[in-house]
């Protein structure tokens, strides 16, 4: 169902280990650096701060919520650290599923913005990854959501104009109208429907 997809998935991605393959050693102090690490519960403090300040109510998770996904084998968090003092610079949190990995938040640090720590982690994140990738975006009603997506878009991935609705994501919490961005290109409309079932199921339980 996803195999086309997935081809041209495979494809795109050549092109980040291109950028990234040799860019950065990892022997030297510059390329651990730039690594990105499996955060656990000891950073949530930090990561969920940086939620709050990132994200609307409406697109994150109560604090108790949140928390609690840490003990889901398909939910994982990466972040980019300061390695002396331990400040969270950027962070991401995705699905892992047999088909494809779900890109729930991604958030950098407003300390350090504009330095290109977010195309850093996506490139990153793009290059670990097996599976396709997707991530939602909210309309491009505004223009702090045209730069999100144009961000994205830079990066890589594809807004794919089929009607999305955001299941409400806690309880109190409202349904949103977003849009589907996959990475390396568009799905088809039998391949976008595959996901939302997915998200739908496994990730806000409806």
């Amino acid at each position: 169902m996803m195999a086309l997809y997935l081809y041209r998935y495979k494809k795109m991605k050549k092109n980040i280990d291109n950028l990234l393959g040799l860019k950065y050693d990892i022997g030297t102090k510059e390329g651990r650096n730039r690594m990105l690490t499996r955060l656990g519960t000891d950073y949530f403090e930090q990561i969920y701060r940086l939620l709050q300040e990132s994200f609307p109510e409406d697109e994150y998770r109560t604090d108790k919520e949140q928390k609690e996904l840490f003990g889901r084998k398909e939910y994982r968090v990466y972040g980019k650290v300061m390695e002396e003092s331990g400040q969270l610079q950027a962070f991401i949190s995705l699905w892992q599923f047999e088909q494809f990995a779900f890109i729930e938040h991604f958030a950098v640090n407003p300390d350090f913005r504009n330095r290109g720590i977010g195309e850093l982690v996506i490139h990153k994140i793009i290059r670990m990854l097996s599976t396709p990738v997707c991530l939602e975006v909210e309309l491009p009603d505004n223009e702090l959501a045209k730069r999100r997506i144009g961000f994205y878009s830079r990066n890589g991935f594809y807004l794919n104009e089929y009607s999305y609705i955001q299941p409400p994501i806690s309880k109190g919490r409202k349904p949103l109208p977003l849009r589907i961005m996959t990475y390396g290109g568009t799905v088809t409309k039998e391949e976008f429907h595959n996901i939302k079932e997915v998200l739908y199921h496994r990730v806000y339980g409806v």
